[in-house]
């Protein structure tokens, strides 16, 4: 299914979850932003670009009824999904006359959700594509994670003849302009005056086009700028972005707040990077946690080992997916001088060190994100007894 833009509504904390965890089990779904309160739906469908929203009627589906038919009113391209526990006729009736298209009764049925979004996948199936969101994030600091994202996006540059850009979420301490030795003008700083109607021409004039091919948005210049940046900006500017570009990569968020929540929910792989050490492991395991907790699928979550074979104590990328009961997409062998000498001179791997180990790994990871057919399909095995992470988790 083509990607569906969701923005939801729920005013029910014990149902979220619930509806998080059935929205996002079809792939293409992105949920953009989730609100809790009736009158602020139509001020963030104004922040957030979407094509459904989706409401929980309860627990007072008349309180609920009156905003959804203006936000049906005043955003014609938006379509409406209704969910509630009722299945009282005149309720239905009233919803349809409120301009909602779709009344869905809970437990919400897997196949008549999935056919409602198929709808509306077709219905914008004229529109322009949208690119693929990658997401790399660190499962603690100092994983690595900036060097995966800018060499990721430089190989999947080499994939593609269309557009890739790298996105800096780390708003006060990012490396990405560093690690390609690029000086900005213009940074993600001066996008955030106006988050609605971002027309490309504005992010434009703050990308900085590196030899590679790759556009690079980065971290603003000021180390208190970062606190004017908010989760609408973060979505609008991604958003804007995937409408030019076969793929946007994104180094960070660093802290799993609310706005790197709003990232991950939009994004269509998160990459997860750890090394092989115990402290990292069990930040990774109560991350999942966390996410598993709130609904968030964990399908789109790819772990990444990096620095595999330097000093692990014992500890293998078997070992990291028994615990964690997940597969590892990627393992990254450690070559400290090969990413420290990249690092240093603000090259890309495949600059100046093509035939790395480290270069290989990660083009072979840009290859299998860009090849449907090369995805893990193996399930998770069953946890072992009896090694080093089973006598600490």
């Amino acid at each position: 299914m083509a990607a569906v833009r969701v923005l939801v509504f729920n005013a029910e904390e014990e149902y979220t979850a619930t509806l998080r965890s059935t929205l996002l089990s079809f792939s293409g779904v992105k949920i953009v932003a989730e609100v809790d309160e009736p009158a602020v739906m139509a001020h963030a469908l104004n922040q957030f670009p979407a094509d459904v929203l989706v409401a929980n009627l309860d627990p007072v589906p008349e309180a609920v009824l009156p905003m959804l038919e203006e936000v049906a009113q005043t955003n014609k391209k938006v379509e409406v999904f209704a969910v509630s526990n009722s299945t009282d006729g005149q309720l239905i009736l009233a919803a349809m006359r409120h301009g909602i298209r779709e009344f869905l009764t809970k437990p919400i049925d897997d196949n008549a959700l999935g056919n409602a979004l198929g709808k509306v996948a077709e219905r914008h199936s004229g529109d322009d594509p949208q690119g693929k969101l990658v997401t790399v994030i660190g499962g603690a600091g100092g994983v690595g994670a900036t060097t995966i994202a800018v060499n990721l996006a430089v190989e999947l540059k080499e994939l593609t003849s269309a557009g890739v850009a790298v996105v800096d979420l780390d708003h006060r301490f990012g490396q990405v302009a560093t690690h390609l030795d690029v000086d900005p003008t213009y940074t993600m700083a001066d996008l955030c005056d106006n988050p609605t109607q971002l027309e490309y021409q504005m992010i434009e004039r703050a990308l900085v086009k590196h030899q590679s091919g790759v556009q690079i948005l980065s971290r603003p210049n000021q180390f208190m700028q970062a606190d004017n940046i908010t989760a609408a900006h973060c979505v609008g500017v991604l958003s804007t972005l995937l409408a030019q570009n076969d793929y946007v990569v994104v180094d960070g968020p660093t802290r799993f707040d609310f706005g790197t929540k709003a990232v991950l929910d939009i994004s269509d792989f998160n990459m997860l990077v750890l090394q092989l050490v115990v402290p990292t492991v069990r930040s990774v395991h109560r991350m999942l946690e966390g996410m598993t907790e709130v609904g968030f699928n964990l399908d789109r979550m790819k772990l990444v080992c990096n620095r595999v074979g330097g000093e692990s104590g014992g500890i293998t990328p078997e070992d990291v997916r028994d615990t964690l009961n997940m597969d590892v997409f990627g393992e990254v062998p450690d070559d400290w001088n090969a990413v420290n000498a990249a690092i240093n001179v603000g090259e890309p791997l495949s600059a100046s060190s093509p035939k790395s180990k480290v270069r290989q790994a990660i083009r072979g990871m840009a290859m299998r994100l860009h090849d449907p057919n090369g995805e893990i399909t193996e399930e998770p095995k069953e946890a072992k007894k009896g090694g080093i992470l089973s006598k600490i988790f």
